[in-house]
């Protein structure tokens, strides 16, 4: 396909090479069985968390709703860049379509961004819970979780869109070697033959608006449950409401830090193999320990599956 370009004929690319781990053959084997594992432990735990919290109707509250779609966003997230990686392990050209790229940058972005916002919308629950537990209920209405769940997806989907649009308005005349295990906007921006300057500022103003807003957002609430749990006279009060948060917050610390650290890292310049194995934490491992984060210390979670292993004891 040919496309003008500065004034000439260049040739634009119908697919790219996916480098993935490559560089490291003798291990590879190693790395299939590796990423096998997690992978399915991420689809067991996030999927088995969503039928818990469906089943138990002591969980249906506001907290579980939105911890089920998060587990939900997980799950997808996942899927969008790990069964391609593992398909790769077994090619000798690692091959990904130019189409195939987009769609595959489309649902990792909006995944990720639709989590962005939850995370923050499961901020906004936990401040209501600490700071106003007697009108929690009526704050926290069934209504206004779907209104913030939908919203957190609709938002990562604009997103996600304006960005594909905008990529989509870029050529590609080669090279077409991707230096990573998927397509994500910095290799992409890096392979392109003309000037991407309008992308990088939307993608710098989506930082703004997913990133940076979302995290002051929740810093603000973390703020308003610290000063309200220093108020609390009982050490042991003090405990149960610090515990009601500790796990959201754990979960937010490590999308946060690791997200930014490999961004900050491919910006710099770093090293490609580096960024690879970084890039695993946040796209593979993270969606694996979330549902275990929610679920080791919660008195709620375990109760609901000893009643669940009663009702399957009876049948």
């Amino acid at each position: 396909m040919e496309a003008m370009t500065g004034g000439r004929n260049v040739t634009e690319i119908t697919q790219f090479i996916l480098l993935g781990f490559s560089d490291f053959p003798r291990i590879t084997a190693v790395l299939f069985v590796m990423f096998l594992l997690i992978y399915m432990t991420a689809l067991t735990w996030n999927l088995s968390l969503m039928v818990l919290i469906r089943m138990d109707s002591h969980l249906h509250t506001p907290m579980y709703f939105f911890l089920s779609n998060l587990s939900f966003i997980d799950l997808c997230y996942v899927t969008s860049t790990v069964p391609k990686m593992l398909s790769n392990f077994f090619q000798e050209q690692q091959t990904i379509s130019f189409v195939g790229c987009i769609v595959q940058y489309f649902f990792f972005s909006t995944m990720g961004l639709s989590e962005s916002y939850l995370m923050t919308a499961m901020a906004y629950d936990r401040y209501a819970a600490i700071c106003s537990p007697l009108l929690y209920s009526s704050i926290m209405s069934p209504s206004l979780c779907a209104r913030m769940v939908l919203g957190s997806y609709v938002a990562g989907l604009t997103a996600s869109l304006s960005q594909v649009c905008s990529l989509l308005q870029l050529h590609f005349c080669g090279p077409n070697v991707i230096s990573h295990f998927f397509c994500d906007m910095p290799q992409l921006l890096k392979l392109s033959c003309t000037d991407t300057f309008f992308v990088q500022v939307l993608t710098a103003i989506l930082t703004m608006l997913f990133g940076i807003a979302n995290v002051l957002l929740i810093m603000i609430s973390y703020g308003y449950i610290v000063m309200s749990i220093m108020r609390i006279t009982s050490a042991k009060g003090r405990s149960k409401a610090f515990n009601t948060c500790a796990s959201h917050l754990t979960a937010v610390s490590l999308f946060y830090t690791s997200g930014m650290f490999v961004y900050l890292s491919s910006s710099s310049g770093g090293s490609s193999s580096f960024d690879r194995f970084a890039s695993v934490f946040y796209t593979v491992v993270i969606p694996m320990l979330n549902p275990l984060i929610y679920s080791l210390r919660n008195k709620e979670i375990k109760d609901a599956l000893k009643r669940l292993q009663k009702k399957i004891g009876y049948c």
